[in-house]
């Protein structure tokens, strides 16, 4: 069965579930934001670039009984972009696609999702080696990101202890930090424990798939493309000491006698305070480092970035942000400042930034060419 054959079978059976008549509660809503934008950068001020999005979002949940429930969600995401390059040059893009579409069956301590849904973990804020499965850039007053296919089961106990299990099944996009995407109909799984330790929790995580080297923006010339399996190991805490601190450490190794690098590893440790200046100004700080190597931890070649986020609000409307990356082995400083206004349901962000022309952080995400070099972006948000 197909994906695509798979998804309409699941929302046909949540539908008819969701849609029987019974004398149990259920809820529906409809809600969903509209979002236009224009960036201007300042190396060609008379070029902007033009958007509009909508992501409509239908949800419904029944009870099933006292302890048991099922909740399905369906949304898309549409978009159009206008790049202007004189009067008579206009290039345009635009797309309809399916943004989530699952269904959950849960109760007060164990819940299982099936079908396009995020999945997102892990401590660190501003750059997060266990960014998986979701491409969330802290930048983004959206907080968008595609989901991936797949189900996932939690338990929850008693003592904030929880455990995750999941299985993806053919997700052959690039994901997170990917350099080479999935094996196409491939099936992938992993898990993580978390349990409560001391004023915080230690967790670990575990993921295993198939990769295609023969494919992507690193594509590789390989003897009958055959897949190379990988998997994933994770360690990360986060503790309340008086200030927040928290750590992230990945180790990925890619089994293959042909890759020069089939070791890659990543760290984050960040720190967290408020300060009790005027309205309580948060700082968020990290250090990140990746590094790709022949050996688990060999000497290897990589990045190293730190990273400062500060907020402040400045009153009951309007909050000022601002996040800074440095590249510590190309001295660049990556800075964006966001003013922000929000109504009832109205948002409006006017957004400065100032950058190299050439990004060495989230390099998959396309977006970034548009926070390329110096420019101001305006983005109003409608939600409803």
């Amino acid at each position: 069965m197909t994906r695509t054959g798979g998804i309409k079978l699941l929302f046909v059976g949540c539908m008819i579930l969701l849609l029987q008549k019974t004398t149990l509660p259920q809820t529906f809503e409809l809600k969903g934001l509209v979002s236009g934008w224009t960036t201007v950068n300042a190396d060609s001020i008379t070029k902007p670039q033009l958007g509009l999005r909508y992501i409509p979002e239908f949800s419904i949940e029944k009870s099933l009984s006292q302890n048991y429930s099922l909740y399905f969600d369906l949304s898309l995401n549409s978009y159009g972009t206008a790049h202007i390059h004189s009067l008579d040059e206009v290039q345009t893009d635009g797309d309809i696609k399916l943004y989530r579409m699952w269904g959950r069956f849960s109760s007060s301590q164990f819940e299982a999702r099936l079908g396009l849904q995020k999945i997102n973990f892990g401590s660190a804020t501003l750059l997060r080696p266990l960014m998986w499965f979701d491409r969330i850039d802290p930048r983004d007053p959206l907080q968008l990101t595609d989901g991936v296919y797949g189900l996932l089961l939690r338990q929850y106990f008693l003592n904030n202890a929880n455990i995750w299990v999941w299985g993806l099944y053919g997700n052959d996009d690039l994901k997170g930090w990917e350099s080479l995407p999935s094996e196409a109909e491939s099936v992938e799984f992993g898990g993580r424990f978390q349990y409560p330790l001391g004023n915080g929790e230690l967790a670990f995580t575990y993921h295993h798939r198939q990769t295609d080297p023969s494919r992507g923006p690193f594509a590789l010339e390989v003897a009958g493309d055959s897949p190379v399996p990988e998997n994933r190991y994770a360690l990360d805490g986060k503790w309340d000491i008086g200030i927040g601190f928290w750590f992230e450490g990945m180790l990925i190794h890619q089994r293959s006698e042909w890759l020069p690098f089939p070791w890659q590893r990543a760290l984050n440790i960040g720190l967290d305070y408020t300060f009790s200046l005027g309205n309580g100004l948060n700082l968020i700080g990290e250090y990140f480092i990746f590094e790709s190597s022949q050996d688990a931890f060999g000497s290897g070649e990589g990045i190293k970035f730190s990273a400062l986020s500060l907020n402040y609000p400045l009153g009951l409307l309007d909050n000022l942000s601002c996040i800074f990356y440095y590249d510590w082995k190309n001295s660049d400083l990556y800075s964006f400042v966001n003013w922000k206004r929000t109504y009832d349901q109205w948002v409006i962000n006017v957004i400065g930034f100032w950058n190299p022309e050439h990004f060495q952080i989230y390099q998959n995400i396309p977006e970034n060419n548009l926070f390329a070099g110096k420019g101001i972006q305006i983005m109003v948000i409608f939600n409803y």
